[in-house]
This record gives C-alpha cells, sequence and structure tokens, in this order.
C-alpha cells in the first residue's frame, strides 16, 4: 500500500510550481531522512511567510543550492508539522490541503486543527 493521506486515502500530490516535497517530487511524503516531517501540503498566505521568517524559516528567499526556489502567497508547499502548529498556536495557520497531507502529520497535529483550516472539507466530516 502507498503512502496515505490524513483522512485515510492516497496521498495526492500537493504542487509541482514550484516543485515541493522533501524529495521534490511533488507530493508531501515522508522518510528516515526527512527529520523536519514536510508533511503539510499548505497554500501559503502572506501572514503565513511573514510568520515563519519571524521563527526562522524564510520560505521567500530563494536558496538555489537547496532546489528552493522562495515562495509566495498562494504556493502550495509541504510545510513541516512542527512549523505548521506553531503558525496555528500563533493564530497564522495557512489553509492545508487534506488530501495532499501525509497521515505521518496526526504523530504532531490534531486532525481538527487541519480540518479548521482545510481548503479541500468533504461533505461527510463523519468519516474523519
Amino acid at each position: 500500500m502507498g503512502e496515505r493521506n490524513v483522512l485515510g486515502g492516497p496521498l495526492e500530490p500537493c504542487g509541482t510550481d514550484p516543485m515541493t516535497g522533501f524529495y521534490r517530487d511533488g507530493c508531501c511524503s515522508t522518510g528516515p531522512q526527512d527529520v523536519g516531517r514536510h508533511t503539510i501540503c499548505a497554500v501559503v498566505t502572506a501572514e503565513f511567510l511573514d510568520h515563519q521568517r519571524s521563527i526562522g524559516n524564510d520560505l521567500s528567499t530563494p536558496m538555489p543550492q537547496y532546489r528552493f526556489p522562495g515562495l509566495e502567497p498562494g504556493d502550495r508547499w509541504c510545510v513541516t508539522a512542527v512549523n505548521w502548529l506553531r503558525a496555528y498556536q500563533d493564530g497564522y495557520a495557512a489553509p492545508v490541503v487534506l488530501a495532499c497531507t501525509h497521515e505521518r502529520t496526526l504523530d504532531v497535529v490534531p486532525i481538527e486543527a487541519l480540518r479548521e483550516n482545510a481548503v479541500d472539507v468533504p461533505d461527510d466530516l463523519e468519516n474523519l
């Protein structure tokens, strides 16, 4: 069985423009090398990017050595569960795409917090 999302279905691609994912494969896949757990597919906002910069995680400045283009509001990006949770707690959470958010996120972030900020909430919430 392949990787699963927080809804229990197959993990769907998050974004390819820019190419996201710890493995730069467009998905929020994770594995042993991904110690930061880049598992949440976020649609970044200006407020989220500013918050990340304020906590020492500059997602706006390009860093070609890491194949990182720098993000702009509206980009979809696999962000770390811990940093997204901090933004959520501080009131700056970026919207998330549940179908593209890896199930391992639930080890760090409650499903309720993700659902609150989901841009792809299914019609039937009973199974969440």
